[in-house]
């Protein structure tokens, strides 16, 4: 298949065509032509206001829920979801029934997935169902096909385990991701503790909760000497201790979602649950120092922390319903209509695409010819309008809206391609 991107904007470090604007020509999954204007015909041609390229994005911490939880998401609506949004890979949590603790599960996984755009790739549990007691099998599971370990929603609580997996995954130079959550500190908090949780009555989770799990996990990494991701950061107290980590050379990088760059605990004032996420959405200064690590390259990488809920998950008393937010598809519409003014589109792109990369290992994708395709196209001068037919989970708990800034056209990886409703011939 012959595919022609035209008059795109080339947002990628690694290639000979970075910032420039280009027609770029792909047959069968490989960039052929790069030129100003080039005068072929194709069977698809991919064309718009102010379109961009760059390396395929990846998101490196998403729930697809199955098996187990399908009512929520599958791993096919939540790929369709990836794609739309502009992801060519994602890392998907543990946490499913059974959890993602063995081989055969990872293999389930990665057969289901196959032959879609957008490509799939388990993350094993750290303990046996991810339940914090022992070790799983990673080596095992990880020549299977996961690529990081980490117990998901269920941070591993027991520093002596945490140890021993920091230990175990440098025989095959793996890295562990954890999410900066105390459970004996966050019990029972409901959002940021704080002015605001003490003005409307609800019960605060302090972010001590979180800076001493990130104290605690980078002692134990200057102790090994392993691989550490800390993903969804919420702190400021987080952001400068990881500073310093890196500063001292410990291999450990971070991640923060979307929400903790858009939204702040004011947005909890009307008792929505669909605000309701862990870790919580913290202070505005909080947010202002999450910017400014994403502007400094102190925090690596933008997940979206994906989390489909049923209706019947978040229509209930804010203290029952369930945590996390719906937002794979719109994750980059959220950044950017947050942050177009603070933060340049190039490091927002590298934190979708270039860095996940880096950190996990994977292939850089550079835009030159005769290269493998594998790229996101999109647009930060157009608009989004969701509706029901364009929606790809099967869940829709996030509170967003319906009309957004940026425009996701779709992904190119190889010889495959998913531009739905934005393809234009």
């Amino acid at each position: 298949m012959r595919i022609i991107i035209r008059q795109a904007r080339v947002l990628d470090a690694q290639s000979d065509y970075n910032n420039q604007i280009v027609d770029i020509l792909i047959e069968d999954g490989v960039i052929t032509e790069i030129a100003a204007s080039l005068d072929v015909e194709a069977e698809k041609v991919v064309e718009g206001k102010g379109i961009c390229v760059s390396p395929g994005w990846v998101d490196i911490f998403a729930d697809y829920r199955e098996p187990g939880y399908e009512h929520k998401e599958t791993i096919i609506s939540g790929l369709d979801s990836a794609a739309a949004g502009g992801f060519t890979h994602v890392l998907v949590t543990p946490n499913t029934n059974p959890a993602i603790s063995d081989k055969s599960t990872v293999q389930y996984l990665v057969s289901k997935a196959n032959g879609h755009a957008a490509q799939l790739h388990p993350i094993g549990a750290v303990s046996k169902e991810a339940e914090g007691k022992q070790l799983a099998e990673m080596m095992d599971m990880q020549r299977h096909g996961a690529v990081a370990f980490s117990d998901g929603w269920k941070p591993v609580q027991n520093a002596g385990l945490f140890l021993k997996a920091l230990e175990y995954v440098k025989a095959f130079d793996g890295t562990l991701i954890q999410v900066p959550v105390d459970a004996s500190l966050s019990a029972g908090g409901l959002m940021h503790e704080g002015p605001v949780s003490t003005q409307i009555g609800m019960a605060g989770m302090p972010d001590l909760a979180e800076t001493i799990m990130v104290h605690r996990d980078i002692e134990l990494l200057r102790y090994t000497n392993s691989k550490l991701h800390i993903t969804g950061i919420s702190s400021a107290a987080s952001v400068d201790m990881i500073r310093r980590a890196k500063a001292e050379g410990l291999q450990v990088t971070c991640s923060v979602t979307p929400y903790h760059l858009a939204l702040t605990d004011e947005s909890l004032r009307g008792y929505s649950s669909l605000y309701k996420v862990n870790p919580p959405l913290r202070s505005e200064a909080d947010r202002q120092a999450l910017i400014a690590g994403l502007k400094d390259g102190t925090i690596d990488v933008i997940a979206s922390h994906h989390r489909p809920q049923e209706w019947d998950a978040k229509a209930k008393e804010f203290e029952y319903a369930s945590d996390g937010m719906n937002i794979q598809q719109i994750a980059f519409n959220i950044v950017w209509e947050a942050l177009k003014n603070e933060v340049s589109l190039e490091r927002i792109v590298d934190a979708f695409g270039a860095a996940p990369r880096k950190v996990f290992g994977f292939d850089n994708a550079q835009i030159n010819k005769g290269k493998n395709i594998e790229i996101t196209i999109f647009s930060p001068e157009e608009e989004t309008h969701l509706k029901k037919d364009n929606w790809k989970s099967l869940s829709n708990n996030n509170p967003f809206g319906d009309k957004l800034t940026g425009n996701i056209y779709g992904i190119i990886n190889h010889n495959k391609c998913n531009l739905n409703q934005y393809e234009k011939q």
